[in-house]
């Protein structure tokens, strides 16, 4: 008989009936080959005594593996695993592969295997992020009062089944009113497709956009998740230079005459990484060659709203009168990250295609957040928001930058930037900025290692230093900190 007093385990403390757990053991023998088809199992006497359980407990258990097809009661005789069962070769319990040695137990075409991880920022106490929103600041209490109201009330529930693939109604007509009062973007609520963030409508229109060999523009530094999705769908990224006026549109026109291009990715406002924004100039000339030559847009327009300079330019969307444009925004990277409410729209047929993939990755979103927000967005707290938080990081930013200039005149060299919740950050050619990341880490600290930001044709010691979500004290605690990690 096998020692089932030391392969069966009971643990009393668990939330899982005792009977159950008797159950898995046993179902977990057979699976691994230890119990074979037509071997007995003990009798509920002598497996009581074993264990130090109940008897009937352990018929519980039996009857259990009986009725999910496991086991097979024979009068007079006992319990045997049932013998219509495969055989299993019995696994060795003492072998050990290394990670070297593992092989995986089916064939697959591993794409990822050079893919930096995003990382995790809820576990992280003070951080100079890569520029996102301070969540203090934003009206959550509203949101989830809300929510909660909603829910509750009769027609709320309604919005707890299938809805449309597009989002919220309600929310795509109050995006329509916000957009088209703060950029200028005149777009029916049914030519609007709400997504989990902006990333999710980059790769929508990448799918749809790009097929194998062929040729996107982006910028030689960029997004760099962006240029992920683009490869995936085995298209080739044509690197153009950037300046401090954006994308290179001249460089691109040249190219134009030899190549043709499927698609442009830009970030007209504070670009990723570098937060250099578009020119007006520059702009109004990627439309004319998009129109010539037939080519898509795709304008991730992530970070519009908050711009400290002057005002924002308009979107290239709003002064694109040949339907070029697939524009692409986001309310949760201005807001609080998690909460993934995205949009974009474009050409009607393309945003009908965009919606119809969208239900092949996820049916639809939360319906009652998105609800949520038309309600924040209608009573006019969405734009208190903004503008209360538009003052306020614009405070942060020039106390900042003037920490950097005050504390790392030699050793960082930056531009304070207009608009945007970061400042692209180059570091002496000395400073290591992996192993800065580690020391910072290890004295209280996360700031990035920089590695996100290169690519092929980029690779300057640089990285965002996000400024937004940290108050005053925090900045200077973070400045402290990062200067003992650099010496």
């Amino acid at each position: 008989m096998l020692p089932y007093k030391s392969l069966i385990h009971i643990d009393r403390s668990s939330s899982v009936s005792l009977y159950i757990q008797v159950c898995n053991h046993f179902i977990a023998l057979i699976t691994d080959g230890t119990l074979q088809p037509a071997d007995r199992l003990p009798s509920t006497r002598n497996l009581a005594l074993l264990i130090g359980i109940d008897r009937n407990t352990v018929k519980l258990a039996y009857d259990e593996l009986i009725s999910q097809g496991w086991t097979e009661s024979v009068e007079r005789k006992g319990v045997y695993v049932l013998s219509s069962l495969p055989i299993l070769t019995k696994k060795d319990r003492h072998e050990v592969k290394t990670q070297t040695e593992k092989q995986d137990a089916f064939i697959w075409t591993n794409k990822f295997t050079h893919t930096i991880l995003s990382k995790n920022y809820q576990k992280t106490q003070l951080a100079i992020d890569d520029g996102f929103p301070d969540v203090r600041l934003a009206p959550i209490d509203e949101l989830m009062r809300e929510y909660r109201s909603i829910s509750r009330k009769f027609y709320g529930r309604n919005f707890l089944k299938y809805g449309n693939a597009k989002g919220s109604e309600n929310l795509r007509e109050s995006l329509c009113d916000y957009l088209s009062t703060t950029r200028g973007l005149n777009v029916d609520a049914d030519d609007m497709l709400i997504t989990k963030g902006s990333q999710m409508g980059i790769y929508l229109s990448a799918q749809l956009l790009l097929e194998q060999g062929d040729l996107i523009a982006v910028g030689v530094s960029n997004y760099a998740t962006a240029d992920e999705i683009f490869k995936q769908t085995g298209a080739q990224l044509l690197r153009v230079p950037m300046d401090e006026y954006g994308m290179d549109v001249d460089y691109l026109e040249k190219v134009l005459k030899k190549k043709k291009i499927k698609a442009v990715y830009l970030i007209p406002h504070h670009h990723c990484p570098t937060t250099v924004t578009l020119s007006m100039e520059r702009r109004l000339k990627f439309l004319m060659l998009a129109k010539a030559h037939k080519f898509a847009i795709i304008e991730d327009d992530y970070d519009f709203d908050f711009h400290y300079a002057n005002k924002p330019f308009l979107p290239l969307a709003s002064i694109d009168h040949n339907e070029n444009v697939i524009y692409i925004g986001s309310v949760t990277k201005t807001f609080a990250p998690a909460l993934r409410i995205g949009f974009m729209t474009g050409p009607s047929s393309f945003i009908r295609a965009a919606t119809v993939l969208r239900e092949l990755i996820d049916r639809q979103g939360d319906t009652i957040l998105e609800e949520a927000f038309a309600s924040l967005f209608k009573e006019g707290e969405m734009n208190r928001f903004y503008r209360k938080a538009l003052k306020i990081y614009k405070a942060r930013r020039d106390m900042f930058c003037e920490l950097l200039k005050v504390h790392f005149a030699n050793e960082i060299e930056f531009k304070v930037p207009e608009g945007g919740l970061a400042v692209w950050s180059v570091f002496d050619k000395a400073i290591d900025l992996v192993k800065l990341s580690d020391n910072a880490s290890k004295n209280g600290l996360f700031i990035d290692n920089g590695l996100f930001y290169k690519n092929e044709l980029f690779a300057t010691n640089g990285l965002r230093m996000g400024f937004a979500s940290l108050d005053e004290k925090e900045q200077m605690e973070a400045c402290a900190i990062l200067k003992k990690s650099i010496r």
